[in-house]
């Protein structure tokens, strides 16, 4: 196996922050009190995550690798209020979806003011912001920059995109989305060009709960996309998998779920693949200041927001999911970190620990109790 890397999103010093780092959309009327108070201990836990920074900070950056990382706990009612937000009636759902915000909103500043965190674009690494301008793109009409994240609906906002631009009819045309045309990256522009967009243009970005996305991940590669088997399934399977270092056979297309987490394990977060890349290293929110942070847990009613506040035209409207898209459920999620041996686990969530921590997503619960159900 190969030698651990040492992690490095946090070697850059930086200074404070200053401001907002999300708009809302409304804010919460003092009639909604008894209908949230419900979400209130929620709000209580993910406190205690903002106070408990610093650790996390020492855990990302490798001070702890000598200790192991505590098991998971709770009772995983907290990601099951997040998924079921949408579910639930508009009013709820909205009230929710305002303390999801504000918890969001509150942790990015505090983490972000931390000493070694970095507070401008031009703070990172070159390999840092390379990663980052690769991954936002600008529409100069309606003056604002997107931070794409692959298996966050990142296909959907590109479609929209090219129809602002003109180079797509309209959403619903049925092509192949092809990633790279009619799109204009940030790392295109000029440094004096990149300044002005970042500091004059609308900046939003999309997440998704860590787990749920790298399984995403896994099944859309490793299950669907010949190339990915060919370039990384072989060589997952030929590193992990007890005698078959030597196998011309291989094809990759049975990499299993714990020979994928065990080469995320060897790999630098910092040169992974984008699509199980932390979302913290693709898109830097300490050192870009987001106006708006959407979720996939709200992808309907934040692309609305998004769209609005633009002044997109009223014909343009997020896609909706593809009939043959198939969901990473709860219970898939759950079943596919249960199997997974503990240990491998305590490892793995390190890696996206900013991810968790800044974006209010709780850890995973894979307690023996909670998997047996």
């Amino acid at each position: 196996m190969l030698p651990r890397r040492q992690d490095s999103t946090m070697k850059r010093a930086a200074g404070g922050r200053s401001g907002s780092v999300i708009n809302f959309r409304t804010t919460v009327n003092s009639g909604s009190g008894r209908r949230s108070s419900a979400v209130l201990p929620s709000v209580l836990t993910f406190l205690v995550i903002v106070a408990s920074g610093g650790l996390l900070l020492m855990i990302e950056k490798g001070m702890l690798n000598s200790m192991e990382t505590p098991p998971p706990r709770g009772d995983g009612k907290r990601l099951d209020f997040i998924r079921q937000a949408g579910k639930r009636s508009p009013a709820a759902a909205d009230v929710e979806s305002q303390f999801v915000k504000e918890i969001r909103n509150r942790t990015i500043r505090t983490i972000c003011s931390q000493k070694n965190m970095p507070h401008s674009v031009w703070s990172l690494s070159p390999l840092q912001r390379k990663t980052l301008l690769q991954h936002i793109l600008v529409n100069d009409k309606h003056r604002f920059l997107y931070c794409y994240v692959p298996k966050v609906a990142c296909s959907n906002w590109k479609r929209v995109l090219k129809v602002l631009s003109g180079a797509l009819e309209n959403v619903d045309v049925n092509i192949k989305m092809d990633h790279r045309s009619d799109l204009l990256f940030l790392s295109s522009l000029k440094p004096d060009e990149i300044r002005y967009r970042l500091k004059h243009y609308f900046k939003f970005m999309f997440v998704r709960e860590p787990m749920e996305r790298l399984l995403s991940a896994y099944r859309n590669k490793f299950g669907e996309i010949e190339s990915y088997q060919k370039k990384y399934g072989v060589e997952i399977i030929k590193r992990y998998r007890k005698g078959r270092a030597k196998d011309t056979s291989l094809t990759g297309d049975d990499v299993t779920f714990g020979e994928f987490v065990r080469y995320l394990l060897d790999e630098d977060v910092e040169r992974m693949n984008e699509h199980w890349m932390p979302v913290y290293n693709l898109c830097q929110p300490c050192a870009v200041s987001y106006d708006f942070i959407g979720s996939y847990e709200h992808l309907e009613s934040d692309a609305e927001f998004v769209l609005q506040h633009i002044g997109a035209p009223p014909y343009v409207h997020f896609p909706e999911r593809q009939t043959w898209y198939k969901p990473v459920t709860a219970e898939t999620l759950h079943y596919y970190l249960c199997s997974l041996p503990q240990k491998l686990l305590r490892e793995l969530l390190p890696k996206y620990i900013l991810d968790f921590s800044l974006f209010a997503y709780p850890l995973p619960n894979t307690t023996t109790e909670y998997c047996r159900h």
